[in-house]
């Protein structure tokens, strides 16, 4: 029997439990999220219940499960791989649309009068549990969030991550923690708050210049804080804290709790607490917790837009592991193109020497996140991950697509670049060139301040748009400062509501990713990540431009350049002199010379 029927009879088994259990517990849906109580992108594996219940490996989805039911929701990035993982499960795939019903407005049409449905409270946002509660209540259902099921299904849960924090010191650490929370408090004042709790990993990390290893990837540890007027807690893990450590957080007045204290924590305030939270970034069954009597001020978390806005200071690092990351590309690229035709090479090949050529730089730490190596048509998945019993030898003709990213000390790098395998076709190469103009087009942009950002992505689409083509993932993200690869608040995706907190400013690094994706054939991305930077101001006000800030070249054998403008070859001539003056001092030997030979000009055009 195959290793995926073996899967597939395992889910078939937890469904049923799952159905026993719900019914027991008089429970008609049970909606399981991609979450965890900090509500982050990436999840240690004790809070990865919906993909061990569902069989479903992406890092996003939602599944619900019915007595007579079960889907997961999933938007275009997972269809193929959610297709092929979901197969023979009992489970369907329910393909996320703009415009269609999502998995709330699902249950809200689909819960009979008087049911309920459940979800684990300590794993749902404050705001989709208001949304929910309200929409079944107009049916006469119920929302219930005082229960883990899965918790009394999953035999042989992990435990929760141990791994030691540590600082994240100066010269790259350019701002002081205790700086950081007289900004903070600073802030609390001004919006009326005499307390403010924080859930999310990353704003915790930022905040007090700690690092961590419990989440793949993201250098961040399982924590709480409780900002007070005089008084700042962390709740973490003790045992994961060197009493040297402890000391200094002491010393610039952080106390030190356990994880688990966090619920008696805030049953402890008082009721004349005015508590700023953010209703997107906590969850509903920790502030469960609170008295009657607490105030809430809701609105964005202040360390979020905080941490978005990169200083000079930090540039200047961010600046040195772009250029590194650059170079160990550079170095990965010429052994490749080397490797050709003398070497078995395969998609796990190709990260495990990408990793390696990483690993040799300056202050890298890790991988940002798994390093996507596609070949043909696993490259029309956009999250697509290689496995030791699944990936493909790279070999013939086509196009591979890399996506990958480091962790540095200095910054975060996350990058896309399409190679040839041997012949590469005239279609193939329209599909690059095609998504290098969208590419081109955004990274030239110049816009007002503030700008909400999702109103960017036209600008992106609008050559991929021309051809009659378009892609169904966002064009950019937020990236953190040795932190996150994916961070918020601003995002460059039409589908994303633009909120006031996505408006563009000085300091934010977004990601540029268009792409194109023929499925069962090939599928393209190019990406560079870019930094916001004043661009003057007129009458109409401050303008903002991007400033590129990967330093690789893109591989001009995958183009068609008679298609480029003569503008956007200026604009590609330009980019790879300027990544030939920065990656040279780095490089020597077939580096170096690999590098020189990938920049050269492409020449006139159009």
């Amino acid at each position: 029997m195959s290793t995926q029927s073996l899967n597939q009879g395992g889910v078939v088994q937890r469904l049923a439990r799952a159905r026993a259990v719900m019914s027991q517990n008089g429970i008609y849906a049970l909606l399981v999220p991609s979450a965890d109580p900090h509500l982050s992108e990436y999840l240690p594996e004790y809070w990865q219940g919906r993909q061990w219940l569902s069989g479903f490996h992406g890092s996003v989805g939602t599944l619900i499960i019915t007595p007579t039911f079960a889907g997961v929701w999933a938007d275009s990035r997972y269809w193929e791989q959610a297709t092929k993982e979901l197969a023979g499960s009992t489970i369907e795939l329910v393909k996320l649309v703009p415009g269609q019903p999502g998995p709330l407005e699902w249950l809200a049409e689909q819960t009979p009068k008087g049911e309920t449905v459940s979800v684990d409270g300590a794993v749902f946002a404050l705001a989709f549990a208001r949304t929910l509660e309200s929409r079944l209540k107009e049916r006469g259902a119920f929302l219930r969030t005082d229960i883990d099921l899965l918790n009394l299904v999953w035999e042989g849960r992990p435990s929760l991550p141990a791994k030691p924090l540590y600082e994240h010191l100066s010269p790259q650490a350019t701002v002081g923690r205790v700086e950081k929370l007289a900004q903070l408090r600073e802030t609390l004042t001004q919006r009326k708050a005499n307390a403010h709790f924080i859930a999310t990993l990353d704003d915790i990390a930022w905040l007090f210049n700690l690092r961590g290893a419990d989440v793949p990837f993201n250098p961040v540890f399982v924590s709480f804080a409780l900002i007070e007027e005089r008084q700042a807690t962390l709740f973490v893990d003790l045992t994961k804290v060197s009493p040297e450590l402890r000391d200094s957080l002491l010393k610039e007045g952080v106390t030190l709790r356990d994880y688990n204290e966090i619920a008696s924590a805030l049953l402890a305030l008082p009721e004349s607490t005015r508590l700023l939270v953010d209703p997107a970034r906590v969850t509903c069954g920790l502030l469960g917790n609170l008295k009657a009597g607490v105030k809430l001020v809701e609105g964005l978390n202040p360390t979020t837009l905080a941490k978005s806005q990169k200083s000079l200071d930090d540039v200047f690092y961010i600046r040195q592991a772009m250029e590194q990351d650059g170079a160990a590309l550079c170095e990965f690229f010429a052994w490749l193109d080397s490797a050709w035709g003398r070497e078995r090479i395969t998609e796990l090949t190709i990260d495990e020497r990408l990793t390696a050529a990483r690993a040799s730089r300056p202050d890298f730490v890790s991988l940002s996140f798994n390093t996507i190596a596609a070949f043909n048509a696993n490259g029309a998945m956009p999250h697509y991950h290689a496995t030791e019993q699944a990936h493909a030898l790279i070999e013939g003709d086509g196009l591979l697509l890399i996506d990958s990213g480091g962790q540095y000390l200095g910054g975060t790098t996350d990058i896309t670049r399409m190679v040839p395998v041997g012949k590469v076709s005239d279609e193939q190469k329209r599909d690059c060139t095609r998504v290098l103009k969208g590419v081109i087009a955004l990274s030239r942009a110049h816009f007002p301040r503030g700008i909400l950002s999702p109103l960017l992505d036209s600008i992106a689409r609008a050559p991929i748009w021309a051809d009659g083509v378009d892609y169904g993932h966002g064009t950019g993200h937020g990236v953190g400062y040795f932190l996150n690869v994916h961070e918020g608040p601003q995002v460059i995706a039409y589908q994303a509501a633009p909120a006031p907190q996505t408006a563009m400013q000085p300091g934010m690094i977004t990601s540029i990713e268009p792409g194109t994706y023929k499925p069962g054939r090939w599928g393209v991305r190019i990406e560079n990540l870019v930094l916001n930077r004043e661009a003057g101001s007129s009458e109409f006000g401050t303008f903002l431009k991007f400033e590129t800030l990967t330093m690789c070249p893109i591989d001009t054998r995958c183009l068609e350049s008679s298609l480029l403008t003569r503008d956007e070859v200026e604009w590609l001539d330009a980019y790879h002199a300027e990544v030939r003056e920065r990656l040279g001092p780095l490089l020597d030997g077939d580096a170096l010379e690999w590098l020189k030979a990938r920049t050269e000009p492409v020449g006139a055009a159009g």
